[in-house]
Formats: structure tokens, C-alpha cells, sequence
């Protein structure tokens, strides 16, 4: 696979036989990080488990102390109070039956989460084939279906992050961005992994942690030490 100029010198500069502490870690990250734009970092865990069993599954959400960087656009469905309060709190797009309809005819999808309230659900559950493959439909687990629709969408804006396993049992969440600095990408990197680690199913056998890489968008990956944190 041919890499150009910046990804080979930046691959130089990482022992691919060694797991790094998170400080020396995400120091590479971003030194590594030589695009004309602001990388984003992402964290890569595969996990000893299957995600085919149900009582095997990872999912949850965090706020990452320092945010992802990243502008977060939320569609929440709620009616009336609870609809004015999500405006209130920053929901760029708020509504019900009409939003299901600009979403159904005209493909509509300038969001990036979905909150509902629980009596929307209903509602929302109409849209379960075009928001479940792109993993948008709201869940209780995420906290992105609940009565206080205000709280989850300042959370969100906040950089409150959901975490899942695909289908290799690898989970793949942003932790920032690479102008963040090693110090503040290693506090979103400790969070997440913690959240992960304390996540872990009872029906889980043997090593939980198979792997653990940092990435920035166009540079190479830094293989990190998670066996202290577990």
C-alpha cells in the first residue's frame, strides 16, 4: 500500500514492537499529526469478547473532559415543554412528525445524534431502518432517550461520546483533536478507556483488552500500554 512522504517519516518516528505509556503516547499522536488541518485522534480497543452474545456487549456513554473538538448537530423529537426546552439548551434541530417526514422523503440527515423523549419513541421507532445502520437511533443506554431531553443535548454539546462494539468487537471513538495537545488528549484517552474497562460484562472470559491503538486522521498508529488500566 503506497503512503506518502509525511505518513513514512511519521511512521519512523514509532517503535511498531512497543506499547507506550498514555503521556509518551499521545505525545507521538500528535507529533505525528502533520496535516494542513486539525486532526482528529481516534481510539481503537479490541476487546476479548463477542459481540454476538447479548450478555457480551460493550455500549455506553461519557463526557469527555475536554470535549471532541468537534461541532455535535442534535435532532431531538419532543412536543411542547420539553420541545422549548431543548431549544433552550441548544438543540439545532427540534420537532416530531415533521422532522420524521423531512427524514423519510427527502433523505434528510444534516444531524449527527438523535435525543428523543420516551413518549416519542413510538414515533422514532418508525425510522429504526435508516437510523439503526448509521447508528443514530436513539437508545436508554446512550442516555439519548429520556424525560430530560435538555440535560442529554448539553451533554452532548459538551462531547459526550457513545461507545459500542462493531462486528469485530473493536470499538472506534474520537478522543479529541490533535491540537489539543498530549496532556488533554491523555485525560480524554484515561476517561474513555476507564469507562470501557469499568463497562466490562460479566460473562467476559480470559483477556478483556486484546489491543489498544491511537491514530490521528492521517498518521500511523501508536499501539498503547492498557494493561495498567484494567
Amino acid at each position: 500500500m503506497f503512503r506518502g512522504k509525511k505518513y513514512t517519516d511519521s511512521a519512523k518516528l514509532i517503535d511498531k514492537g512497543t506499547f507506550y505509556d498514555t503521556a509518551e503516547g499521545m505525545g507521538l499522536v500528535c507529533k505525528c499529526a502533520v496535516a494542513k488541518f486539525d486532526e482528529t485522534v481516534e481510539l481503537h480497543v479490541k476487546l476479548g469478547v463477542d459481540s454476538r452474545h447479548a450478555d457480551q456487549q460493550v455500549r455506553g456513554a461519557i463526557v469527555l473532559p475536554h470535549g471532541t473538538g468537534k461541532t455535535v448537530r442534535v435532532l431531538v423529537f419532543a412536543k411542547d415543554d420539553k420541545a422549548e426546552a431543548a431549544r433552550e439548551a441548544g438543540a439545532d434541530y427540534v420537532g416530531d412528525m415533521d422532522m420524521v417526514e423531512k427524514i423519510q422523503k427527502e433523505n434528510w440527515f444534516d444531524f449527527d445524534v438523535v435525543v428523543a423523549s420516551p413518549d416519542m419513541m413510538g414515533l422514532v421507532g418508525r425510522l429504526g431502518k435508516v437510523l439503526g445502520p448509521k447508528g443514530l437511533m436513539p437508545s436508554p443506554k446512550a442516555g439519548t432517550v429520556t424525560p430530560d431531553v435538555a440535560k442529554a443535548v448539553k451533554e452532548v454539546k459538551a462531547g459526550k461520546i457513545e461507545y459500542r462494539l462493531d462486528k469485530t468487537n473493536i470499538i472506534h471513538c474520537p478522543i479529541g483533536k490533535a491540537s489539543f495537545g498530549p496532556e488533554k488528549l491523555a485525560e480524554n484517552y484515561n476517561a474513555l478507556m476507564g469507562a470501557i474497562v469499568k463497562a466490562k460484562p460479566a460473562a467476559a472470559k480470559g483477556q478483556y483488552i486484546r489491543s489498544c491503538v491511537v491514530a490521528s486522521t492521517m498518521g500511523p498508529g501508536v499501539k498503547m500500554n492498557a494493561a495498567k488500566l484494567v
